[in-house]
């Protein structure tokens, strides 16, 4: 009679973190910067198809690297949570906390219950009427929210980039700034030998939460738009 398989608690947790982890750190990075007509999000892409940054609603967008299906069933679920609310109650009652909280359920219990985490990481964000309302919650892959000012980098090599745009980023840049910052860093090299990478327009998703918009926030920024922005 062979013995019971035991894995303590804590060893199952660590296992899944590690997992959850190498997941991630695979994916293309997102950044995420407040400028000072809203919010910015930026991630090498070159598909036109398969979005990394989509809206959620009138003031809410969402950003998430790792697997693909996996960060795309949270995206439809927001969207249902949004417009549900939004049509049983009103839609200023829809906002980036209580749907960055419904998601780290959702994440919390899968990664405590389900055999396999979530291989994700997402940014829910929320443009204000002003700079100073903006929110930007980060969830890691186990359900733990943060609330973040600034900027958010996620994805393969975030520790570096995050250093790169942690030495640009100040408050109230313009959009043209924010943008030329995201490019460099995504195009950090992944050690110190290489060679700084050009990311050329085409290769870009760009959208932003622009608070001078009337209602409906959200834009794609592509095509000769983004090449103009990225040069200027």
């Amino acid at each position: 009679m062979s013995m019971p398989f035991y894995v303590s608690p804590e060893q199952l947790m660590k296992d899944r973190a590690d997992y959850a982890r190498k997941g991630i750190a695979r994916g293309r990075s997102v950044v995420v910067l407040q400028y000072d007509d809203g919010i910015a999000f930026a991630t090498e892409n070159a598909s036109r198809a398969l979005h990394k940054v989509s809206e959620i609603y009138d003031r809410i967008a969402f950003a998430a690297v790792g697997k693909y299906n996996e960060f795309e069933n949270l995206r439809v679920a927001g969207v249902r949570y949004a417009d549900l609310r939004g049509y049983s109650y009103d839609r200023v009652d829809v906002t980036a906390r209580g749907l960055a909280n419904a998601y780290a359920q959702t994440l919390g219990t899968v990664f405590t219950t389900e055999s396999k985490p979530l291989e994700v990481e997402i940014v829910v964000a929320e443009v204000g009427h002003a700079p100073e309302g903006d929110q930007i919650y980060r969830l890691a892959y186990d359900g733990s929210v943060t609330d973040e000012h600034g900027w958010v980098v996620m994805g393969g090599q975030a520790e570096r980039l995050d250093s790169v745009v942690s030495a640009g980023w100040t408050a109230e840049m313009t959009l043209p700034a924010v943008l030329a910052l995201a490019t460099r860093a995504l195009g950090t090299p992944a050690d110190d030998g290489g060679a700084q990478r050009e990311i050329p327009a085409s290769q870009l998703e760009v959208a932003v939460l622009d608070r001078t918009r009337p209602r409906r926030t959200f834009r794609r920024l592509s095509g000769p738009l983004l090449e103009d922005l990225l040069q200027a």
